[in-house]
C-alpha cells in the first residue's frame, strides 16, 4: 500500500495544520513510525501517518531534541511504540489517536505524562 491521492486528500481534511506550529501551507506527509530508505510500504497507514510543517519534519529527522520532543508529543514512533501512541496537537491543547479509518478521535495524554 503507498500514500494514495485519496489517503493524500483525507489526510488533508483530518490534518489541517501543522500540529507543531499551526502552518497550514506547505505541509508534508510524515511517517510516525520510519520507514527507513525505501522501507516497507505496510508503514502508509493512517494511524502511522500525520502533516506536518517542512520545518519539523526536517528537524525531527536532525535534531536530537526536536526528535525527542516529537516523540514525547507522539510525532515520532520508535519502533517500539505501538500505533495507538496519542498525538498531542500544541494549537488545540488536545491529544488524539489517529484511527486506522483515516479520523482522528480526543483521548487522555500517554500514561508516562500522567
Amino acid at each position: 500500500m503507498a500514500v494514495t491521492r485519496k489517503m493524500s486528500l483525507q489526510l488533508r481534511e483530518r490534518d489541517p495544520y501543522c500540529v507543531h506550529c499551526g502552518a497550514d501551507t506547505e505541509l508534508q506527509v510524515h511517517h510516525r513510525r520510519n520507514r527507513g530508505m525505501g522501507g516497507s510500504q505496510k508503514l502508509d497507514r493512517f494511524d502511522n501517518l500525520i502533516r506536518v510543517c517542512a520545518w519539523l519534519n526536517y528537524q525531527m529527522e536532525q535534531n536530537a531534541e526536536v526528535a525527542k520532543d516529537a516523540r514525547e508529543h507522539g510525532w515520532k514512533l520508535g519502533q517500539w511504540d505501538g500505533f495507538d501512541t496519542p498525538v498531542f496537537d500544541k494549537m488545540q491543547t488536545k491529544w488524539y489517536l489517529l484511527l486506522p479509518n483515516g479520523t482522528k478521535a480526543e483521548t487522555h495524554p500517554p500514561m508516562f505524562l500522567i
